[in-house]
């Protein structure tokens, strides 16, 4: 990957994007940052879950989304995951993810340093509740959202484990707002037979359909393989097919640019 551009001034710091969770499925992720970025429209907050959280850091971190798509079609799994010399706690470490991101920036950045805003959710173990992970070093919140337990080893941060955060929270529209977003572009990635776990996410998601302020994108997965990246251009084609039908769609209030205080008064 490139030396990615710096955001700009042009970047809506009100408007989020929340990506879900899903394996290779995310590779959709990079179709609906083709079509915001071909629409004009800059998210400056971006959140993700498991795979929705490693497009999201790509995002947050400056890459536009042409050079985001070379990298996912690049991809193989072993860019993320290598074999664990403590199988006890899963059968793969995920080390290789900072490893790549020393290679992509020359760096590990803290998160509260990267041009935009970006959040990562994982689970806590012990607690099974949602975290958030919006600052410190960006390769502790990925490795901590991918970690799939019993084939990843979990995290330590902050005195918890942390591992995947799609069993909470796949869809993390309520992390996105708590970093700051008044309106959400909302990526959803589905098949037509939904995981048991997801059902709780399911239905919640449905609640988002009415929300003026939220605009909710949802690629169709069927027949697409979701453990093997052979069918990454077209989740990529159908991501932005099923962006621009969404946002053509939205309610104006969802994509219009925040007002500042000031000037709603002149």
């Amino acid at each position: 990957m490139q030396t990615p551009g710096a955001a700009t001034s042009n970047d809506d710091r009100t408007l989020g994007l929340s990506l879900s969770g899903g394996a290779a499925f995310g590779a959709a992720h990079v179709g609906v940052l083709l079509e915001l970025e071909a629409r004009g429209i800059r998210p400056g907050l971006a959140v993700g879950t498991s795979s929705g959280a490693m497009v999201a850091a790509a995002y947050a971190a400056g890459f536009d989304a042409q050079q985001i798509e070379r990298a996912v079609l690049d991809f193989r799994w072993r860019d993320i995951a290598d074999w664990s010399f403590a199988p006890r706690l899963g059968l793969l470490d995920s080390n290789a993810i900072t490893v790549g991101i020393h290679r992509a920036l020359g760096f590990d950045p803290l998160i509260e340093e990267l041009p935009r805003g970006f959040g990562a959710v994982a689970t806590d173990l012990r607690t099974r509740r949602a975290v958030t992970i919006d600052r410190g070093p960006l390769s502790t919140a990925l490795r901590s959202t991918i970690a799939v337990p019993g084939l990843l080893s979990p995290v330590r941060r902050d005195g918890a484990w942390l591992a995947d955060g799609g069993m909470v929270d796949n869809v993390p529209v309520e992390a996105t707002r708590e970093i700051g977003a008044e309106r959400v572009i909302v990526v959803r990635l589905h098949a037509k037979f939904e995981n048991v776990r997801m059902m709780r996410t399911v239905s919640r998601t449905a609640d988002l359909v009415s929300d003026p302020s939220v605009v909710l994108i949802q690629p169709e997965m069927e027949r697409m393989a979701q453990w093997r990246m052979v069918d990454a251009a077209r989740l990529i084609a159908e991501g932005r097919r099923a962006a621009a039908s969404a946002l053509d769609a939205a309610d104006a209030r969802a994509l219009a640019p925040a007002v500042p205080a000031a000037a709603s008064h002149g």
